[in-house]
């Protein structure tokens, strides 16, 4: 990927709206674009940190794994978005692991000449900030659900938040959220179990609270499943 069109797909990322020619240039020249098959890892948890990385293309699975290998996904990402958020002006290894699931072609900054720039442009620093407290708040929300939430609870809180995050809005005012993420994908984002999050879906559908179309993906109503929650 040419310079010009680093330039173009990073321009479209929120974190550098709004810096002029000069300042968006320095972030130019110390980045570089890659392309990742699918199945391959982005970097392994505990590898050195040393890059940020902007979605292009693709998409990429955030986890982490135990002693015992048990895998907690801790996001999936698409185009437009950044990871891991955890990398300025922090030391030490990468927190999580980074799955390719879809062919990715990524932006990568080295942090280290990234973190100059932040330095000398206080405008980007606060951007930088404000992107990561949004992080941090979404991250409470998920810590407060597990913590007062009972699973069914959980299942429909993150049903919203995955389609907040990629739903498509169909014309009647519901959404489809397509069939990409597994029962054992939804059990990993909430530390459950595949069965739970299988009997319960079932449950929803009997009960009319989503639906699944010819596709195999689902169909729901943000407003009804809020208000199961009331």
């Amino acid at each position: 990927m040419r310079k010009d069109q680093i330039k173009r797909v990073l321009s479209e990322f929120s974190l550098f709206r709004g810096l002029n020619e000069q300042e968006i240039a320095k972030i130019i020249d110390i980045s570089i674009s890659r392309e990742w098959k699918r199945g391959s890892h982005v970097f392994l948890q505990g590898d050195p940190l040393e890059n940020v990385y902007f979605i292009n293309d693709g998409k990429i699975k955030i986890y982490k794994s135990d002693i015992s290998g048990r895998e907690q996904i801790v996001a999936i990402l698409k185009k437009g978005e950044m990871f891991p958020h955890v990398g300025f002006f922090r030391k030490g290894g990468y927190p999580a692991f980074a799955e390719v699931l879809d062919a990715s072609t990524l932006v990568v900054v080295p942090i280290s000449q990234f973190e100059k720039v932040l330095i000398e442009n206080p405008d980007l620093s606060i951007k930088v900030f404000k992107v990561l407290g949004e992080k941090i708040v979404d991250l409470q929300e998920r810590l407060e659900a597990q913590i007062l939430n009972n699973t069914y609870e959980q299942i429909i809180k993150l049903l919203i938040r995955l389609t907040n995050m990629h739903g498509e809005k169909l014309a009647d005012g519901s959404f489809r959220l397509r069939a990409e993420f597994t029962n054992k994908d939804l059990a990993s984002m909430i530390g459950t179990t595949r069965e739970t999050v299988s009997r319960t879906l079932t449950k929803m559908k009997k009960d009319e609270l989503i639906g699944t179309d010819e596709n195999g993906d689902m169909i729901l109503d943000t407003e009804v499943l809020l208000n199961e929650l009331l």
